[in-house]
């Protein structure tokens, strides 16, 4: 293989560079409210975008079988708004004997809180080539669920009530993730052959709509950093959120691969996504209903903002690696199963009689 092939083929880690270097050097332009108006045409045309090219590349069938896969749906469910919250509360516990900034601590239970996103976890599923199907049917359930779970678990385990949006935050999740998918499965309907002749390149745009993201998010991040925080401060917020995320990212392939045994690759990988991701487009919202009145505000959003591009930062760093296990792990698992299917075939009262 040439250099330049070499190159190609890690464009997806090159833009990954290419799109925080450009956020770096002038933010304004892809922060809210900039030039990009992100509030606009990420929130709304880009996720819809997403969806829209999940609908068009899912066969019907396996969305089918997704909506299905309660065991599945119930490991990320509870890893995600049950074991992270109570396994940040445990860990704020231990840094309260520190000198961080106690705000910055709640921000780490803020975190915890907060439903998986819609969008990014998704793409990395799709990126990786895992089950796709299962990502979108968690990432949205998943930010149906936040809406009323969230707030519970804020006040248990942070002190802070308010009231949520339910209704416009159900018409954004509807617009935005559910009818995309759907118009995408009425297109597919009369094009279907054509797509599956046609091979388009559905994981190379949703790779390039998942850059865009992360610029704007870092734009965002970079443009917000004259917040008030000590430098040694968020030196250590950068680290307890990469090592969480390395944490919970390690923790649930093991236990999806050697606890609970069952999922297969492609699940594994939707598990190790959707069940380890934040939400910061349903987060920040949140934050400022049920943080409304507190001095703080700023302060308590720094975890979630750096969590955020973390995550997606981490997840686009690891698509290649967990996708070289995943097709090595699928080759043995249909090895074990041929081997298996042989053997019973093998035992047959037809074959001991001939």
């Amino acid at each position: 293989m040439s250099l330049w092939a070499r190159i190609l083929g890690q464009w997806f880690l090159i833009g990954l560079v290419v799109s925080i270097l450009a956020a770096k050097v002038q933010p304004e332009v892809g922060k809210k409210g900039g030039l990009l108006k992100p509030e606009i045409t990420i929130k709304y045309i880009a996720v819809s975008v997403i969806f829209l090219n999940s609908g068009l590349s899912l066969r019907t069938d396996d969305l089918k079988k997704a909506l299905f896969s309660i065991r599945l749906h119930a490991f990320i469910q509870i890893f995600t708004l049950v074991f992270i919250p109570f396994a940040i509360f445990f860990l704020v516990w231990l840094l309260s004997y520190s000198s961080l900034n106690i705000w910055l601590q709640k921000g780490l239970l803020v975190v915890s809180c907060m439903p998986p996103p819609v969008s990014s976890a998704v793409i990395l599923t799709k990126a990786v080539g895992g089950n796709e199907a299962a990502a979108i049917f968690n990432s949205a359930f998943g930010s149906f669920l936040g809406i009323f779970v969230t707030p519970l678990l804020l006040l248990f385990l942070v002190g802070a009530s308010g009231a949520v949006p339910v209704q416009s935050v159900f018409t954004t999740l509807f617009m935005t993730v559910v009818a995309p998918v759907l118009i995408g499965q009425v297109i597919r309907s009369f094009v279907r052959e054509w797509l599956d002749k046609a091979n388009l390149p559905f994981g190379a745009l949703g790779k390039l709509i998942l850059l865009v993201i992360i610029y704007t998010t870092f734009c965002d991040t970079f443009a917000s950093a004259s917040l008030d925080i000590e430098s040694t401060d968020m030196a250590v917020i950068i680290i307890v959120v990469l090592l969480c995320q390395l944490s919970f990212l390690t923790l649930s392939f093991m236990l999806s691969t050697r606890v609970f045994k069952g999922f297969r690759p492609s699940d594994v990988v939707a598990i190790v996504f959707c069940s380890t991701h934040k939400s910061l487009t349903l987060g920040i919202p949140m934050l400022k209903i049920m943080y409304s009145g507190y001095s703080h505000l700023s302060l308590i959003s720094i975890p979630l903002l750096v969590y955020h591009p973390t995550q997606i930062l981490l997840g686009g760093f690891l698509v290649p690696f967990v996708r070289s296990w995943m097709v090595s792990a699928t080759s043995r698992q249909e090895a074990i199963e041929k081997e298996i299917q042989e053997t019973c075939s093998g035992n047959s009262p037809s074959s001991i009689s001939a």
